[in-house]
């Protein structure tokens, strides 16, 4: 029975004797054997090698890293390996095996000598309660088995889902606060008296849209979009803004304590992982020398420039997005259809939304494959393979940030903002006009471009991220599947070798890469920028959040489970890097979101207007709202005679000479007014004080709660204390000679 355990597969196409990539699987083999590996072959449509590792390179490595409190080692003690660190070591030591051509297995991979090498998954009792009680659709709701999942995929993967699941635990909370906070919207949904006015400005002839044959319009056409506004853009917006400032600090600093707890559980707080991986390389080679600390000034420099020439490329890559918009508007305004010319700012909002999430799954698959990252490992030589995974990935997460914000940060901050104003637009090529924005303000449209951009992202991307590796599995189930010989009169039917069923239907599962939980790790992440950046435009993004990552657990459960290969366990005491990545995206959360209301929302012009120009300034209103009269006040007048001499209006109200636009301008030179310059100050003043009490708060909360709890450490403080009395021990029993 222990004969059949085998800790690895490797597998090959079958190759003519004599052939040069025989030849090298063959010298791989020979040098495993030489370090005792036992080795078997099977042969079907594909040679199957399965590989089982010595018992003394899991005594060795037991021995070398031994936990130093324990006096008492067992020289037998590599028979309770788990089979976590058995795939880990012989993982390692297959990866770092050298041929007599100086080759590893992975250049054989690259050279087509071996196709496959995976661990197995086994019949064993822990993989059915994972597939009873996590890897199945009915058991949604439900606490995840994370010691079970430890037990058979390794503590970094462990770690993935107990993060994952404490961060939609605590979304529960944001998801309640943005639903109060939409709920607080729609109860001023028709009573807003900013929206009152532009509903009865029956009267207010705006602008047009184009430069060509369009009309003039009148400001209570928009009266739905400034509801919807106004349901999003109100001070109950303000406090949801300061809420996930500090909720996305207490997350970050309640996980720190989970992780603590979790991983003094496991045994492996002070676990070190680079003496673990020196261990590792001295199990495979005992001659082996340490690769020393270097930095090179130039790589850096050359990174450097490479990773901003990939940022400017994906900035003008927004300003693409921009252009169409802008063409956009242009060609729709124009259209015979009514539906389109009238609502024509919303569909170009909508379909550039579109475009922009065409743009992201284009450029995430182009950015891995083809981007300036493929360099950067012979740039900078990362000594190990955690310094490797983390340049990879600050790069990679950089890559996917600028792809998805470059485009909602223009319309956040940039949107209607740099557009000029009638007779003196800003044209891109000197033809088409930038946006503008509608008079009850921009942050609708941030809202619609978040909402396209998440909507779409979390069911399009999730359906082919689960359906691909289930069709993929599928149709390699299909094609591999070998077809049984038919018997002759007479003849016996040859026994199957037990091993042969358990490899081939491993094999059929899809590949597992490196890549495998760092894909996991950036999918969500980027989603939690989306759920705390610009979280003041929109309030639903936590509650959205929360139903995928619900779906997203079970799913990557059963990927794991029964449609891909199983992973190469590995260990971990923490999330790495994605930690830092987490810290500075809840600093650009306060940030982004000060900017949002400071900026986008109409929150600080309608406060001045209140508390500077209402009339309850300059007389006692008790009854009054004293935001009456702002639409009028935020609106400032053109004269029909000072277009440009191109622009072709068509002349829907005869007679009128004067028509009125959003913006703070004087009537005669169109110079700004000193309203627009209180405004400014305003903004910048409340930016400054948001961005400060915030983080006033988010670090009065990062002090208040410990990162590791009292249990913890006092756990910790008196196992030293009991090693260093053990010490004291051994030593008294030797007497000082004198």
């Amino acid at each position: 029975q222990n004969e059949e355990k085998w800790d690895f597969v490797l597998v090959s196409d079958i190759h003519e004797m004599g052939s040069e990539k025989e030849i090298k699987r063959k010298k791989f083999l020979d040098e495993l054997s030489k370090k005792g590996f036992t080795i078997k072959k099977i042969e079907d449509t594909k040679l199957f090698y399965g590989v089982r590792a010595p018992p003394h390179i899991f005594w060795k490595y037991q021995r070398l890293l031994t936990n130093p409190n324990s006096r008492q080692q067992n020289s037998s003690a590599y028979q309770d390996v788990p089979m976590t660190t058995r795939i880990r070591v012989v993982h390692f030591i297959l990866q770092n095996t050298v041929t007599s051509d100086l080759e590893k297995l992975h250049d054989l991979m690259k050279k087509k000598v071996f196709e496959a090498a995976f661990p197995l998954h086994k019949k064993e009792e822990i993989r059915e309660i994972l597939k009873k009680k996590w890897a199945r659709w009915r058991v949604l709701f439900k606490e995840q088995p994370i010691e079970q999942i430890r037990c058979y995929f390794g503590e970094k993967v462990a770690l993935y889902f107990a993060w994952l699941g404490w961060y939609t635990y605590l979304l529960i909370f944001a998801a309640v606060a943005g639903l109060a906070t939409v709920a607080a919207g729609a109860t001023v949904f028709s009573s807003s008296q900013v929206s009152k006015e532009i509903c009865n400005a029956n009267n207010t002839i705006m602008c047009p849209l184009c430069d060509q044959n369009c009309s003039f319009w009148l400001l209570s056409d928009t009266c739905t979009y400034a509801k919807v506004t106004h349901m999003i853009d109100n001070e109950a917006t303000v406090v949801f803004a300061i809420f996930m400032a500090i909720w996305a600090t207490v997350f970050l600093e309640l996980w720190k304590r989970e992780r603590a707890n979790v991983v003094t559980s496991w045994d492996l707080y002070g676990w070190d992982e680079e003496e673990e991986e020196l261990a590792l390389q001295l199990i495979n080679n005992s001659q082996h020398e340490p690769r020393l600390y270097q930095h090179s000034y130039l790589r850096s420099t050359i990174v450097l420039i490479l990773a901003l020439l990939m940022i400017t490329v994906l900035i003008g890559i927004a300003h693409a997005l921009v252009i169409y918009r802008a063409m956009a508007v242009a060609v729709f305004t124009q259209s015979d259809t009514s539906l389109l010319s009238q609502h024509a700012d919303i569909v170009a909002v909508l379909t550039g939304a579109v475009l922009h999430y065409l743009t992201i799954v284009v450029m995430t698959k182009v950015g891995r494959h083809t981007a300036p990252w493929a360099l950067f490992p012979f740039l900078e030589k990362p000594r190990t393979s955690t310094q490797r995974e983390n340049s990879f990935t600050m790069k990679i997460f950089l890559f996917q940030f600028f792809t998805h914000f470059s485009s909602l940060i223009y319309v956040a901050f940039f949107l209607g903002r740099v557009n000029g104003h009638p007779g003196h637009y800003v044209r891109i090529a000197g033809h088409w006009r930038l946006e503008e924005c509608h008079p009850s303000g921009c942050i609708t449209d941030l809202f619609i471009q978040m909402a396209v951009i998440m909507v779409l992202k979390q069911t399009i991307s999730n359906i082919m991220e689960y359906l691909i590796p289930l069709i993929s599995h599928q149709l390699r189930k299909k094609k591999k599947h070998p077809q049984r010989r038919s018997l002759m009169l007479g003849e016996e039917e040859e026994a199957e070798d037990p091993c042969k069923r358990q490899w081939l239907n491993n094999y059929e599962l899809n590949e597992v890469n490196v890549f495998s939980l760092f894909n996991e790790y950036l999918e969500i992440v980027i989603q939690y920028s989306f759920t705390t950046i610009f979280v003041a435009a929109f309030p639903l993004a936590p509650l959205l959040a929360l139903v995928n990552n619900v779906i997203e657990i079970h799913m990557d459960a059963i990927k794991m489970m029964r449609l891909r290969r199983r992973m190469v366990p590995r260990k971990a005491k923490d999330i790495g890097i994605w930690l830092q990545v987490l810290e500075a995206i809840g600093i650009l959360a306060v940030i982004g979101n000060g900017l949002v209301i400071a900026i986008t929302s109409d929150f600080i012009p309608v406060q001045v207007y209140k508390y500077m120009y209402s009339p309850c300034t300059r007389e006692n209103h008790t009854n009054m709202d004293c935001s009456t009269g702002y639409i009028n006040n935020s609106l400032s007048v053109f004269h029909i005679q000072d277009f440009e001499p191109h622009t072709k209006v068509l002349p829907v109200f005869k007679g009128e000479q004067i028509k009125e636009y959003r913006d703070y301008r004087n009537a005669d030179d169109y110079t700004y007014t000193v309203q627009f310059w209180h405004i400014f100050a305003a903004r910048l003043a409340f930016l400054i004080l948001f961005e400060h009490v915030a983080l006033c708060v988010k670090l009065i909360a990062a002090w208040y709660i410990p990162d590791v709890p009292q249990r913890v450490k006092n756990k910790i403080l008196t196992e030293k204390h009991n090693h260093l009395r053990e010490e004291l021990r051994w030593v008294m029993l030797w007497k000082v000679p004198g």
